[in-house]
């Protein structure tokens, strides 16, 4: 029986009879064994290309420090797939110190821009978000956007003045510390003034606030970028601006019959600021009718005092005297002040 075998070689087809195959195989020679091992190759699909999708954004707060656990991601994707069904915006929270991982898959709306809500956990909170097309396919990820939750109230450390400081000046000059960027009001509540500031980004400050004479109940209220309110009060008054002292005696009447009497003259001295002044020179005068006027000299102690004990000899006359004192000092100037002694029958 004749047997016929068909052979599709280029474009055409060739009919080759029982026994004959070798005969065309000899006369197409290698091209032939070529072509049979291509007929019975295993045929490979050429790769389907991936379709490439624009990332979508996040827009980035203006404030990064919020005290909010609630806040919108504003999302935009490209105009042309808005509202489709087939895409949806996956997001992703790096936490600090973590990788980014996958928290919420939203669907698109039907403009450029969707909202999606989310909740922050303390501290850093950065986001991105891809989009997810037909097949899995997504996106790159969006830059990162970053919050930072705080909740914490700004601390204010007042380095001067100390609560209850006398201020021989118009206004007072309020210095401390807080959070870096922190906003600041200070307040006079006895005269309603108010001057504000912003704390450097060390957290350093300094407010100039004038002061009434007298008592001032001054208030600072801090409020820091994420939105936290702390304040602080004190007292300070504002002094006369002079040096000042004060003179006392252990008696301001002595009997003629009690001479001669021992009487100590004590005198206090203030620097302007209404703090003790040490080191301040004194000199007690002691004038007493009958009698030679007596002096002496002393020098203030750490608490501003000085003491003069001296005696009222018998003979003085009865009737008023005086007991004085002069305080000098190199940078302040000098004061003085002085007390009736009087010497009765």
């Amino acid at each position: 029986m004749l047997a016929a075998g068909v052979v599709a070689v280029a474009v055409g087809v060739v009919y080759v009879g029982s026994g004959g195959l070798s005969t065309v195989a000899g006369a197409i020679g290698g091209t032939f064994t070529g072509f049979i091992d291509d007929v019975i190759a295993t045929p490979v699909p050429s790769a389907t290309p991936v379709p490439s999708i624009t990332a979508p954004s996040i827009e980035s707060p203006t404030e990064p420090y919020t005290n909010q656990e609630a806040i919108d991601l504003a999302v935009t994707v490209p105009t042309a797939i808005a509202g489709r069904t087939d895409y949806r915006i996956r997001v992703y929270l790096a936490l600090q110190d973590q990788a980014p991982a996958a928290i919420h898959e939203a669907e698109l709306a039907p403009t450029a821009r969707t909202i999606i809500p989310v909740t922050l956990t303390k501290g850093i909170n950065d986001f991105s978000v891809t989009l997810v097309g037909p097949g899995g396919v997504e996106s790159e990820a969006s830059p990162l956007a970053r919050w930072i939750l705080d909740q914490t109230k700004p601390s204010i450390k007042l380095s001067a003045p100390r609560d209850g400081a006398v201020i021989n000046r118009k206004a007072v000059t309020l210095e401390g510390r807080t959070q870096g960027r922190t906003t600041l009001i200070a307040r006079n509540l006895a005269t309603a003034d108010s001057i504000s500031g912003t704390a450097a980004s060390d957290g350093t400050f300094s407010l100039s606030l004038p002061i009434t004479a007298g008592g001032n109940q001054l208030r600072i209220v801090a409020t820091d970028p994420a939105g936290n309110v702390n304040e602080v009060d004190l007292t300070v008054t504002r002094g006369s601006g002079k040096l000042r002292a004060s003179l006392s005696a252990s008696a301001y009447s002595i009997k003629l019959a009690s001479l001669p009497a021992v009487i100590n003259l004590i005198v206090t001295v203030d620097d302007p600021d209404g703090k003790p002044l040490a080191g301040a020179r004194v000199t007690f005068t002691l004038a007493v009718r009958g009698i030679k006027v007596v002096t002496g000299e002393a020098v203030t102690d750490e608490n501003g005092r000085a003491v003069f004990e001296t005696t009222v000899p018998k003979g003085a006359d009865p009737g008023g005297g005086t007991a004085a004192v002069l305080v000098r000092t190199d940078e302040h100037g000098r004061t003085s002040d002085e007390v009736p002694i009087t010497i009765k029958k």
